[in-house]
């Protein structure tokens, strides 16, 4: 017999939610290969110190807010 159903019926997360949690997902996927593509990138290119940093740092922001953009939107064109 189903439980009717009333105040303490549970919800699933709205569609900005999933939206929202592709992006993060998406930007950590994306860091974590900025950080490795543009590592390795900038070695070869002879990089050292601040500037190595520096690259590094923007190829990963970079990386991160590309791919959550495009996570986010297939996340949004599912709901």
């Amino acid at each position: 017999m189903p439980v009717p159903g009333g105040v303490y019926q549970q919800q699933g997360p709205s569609c900005f939610d999933k939206m929202k949690m592709g992006f993060f997902l998406g930007f950590c996927v994306g860091m974590a290969s900025g950080a490795l593509f543009g590592g390795f990138s900038a070695l070869r290119t002879g990089l050292r110190g601040r500037e190595l940093v520096n690259t590094v740092g923007k190829v990963m922001v970079q990386g991160g807010g590309s791919f959550g953009t495009f996570l986010a939107i297939g996340s949004g064109l599912r709901c």
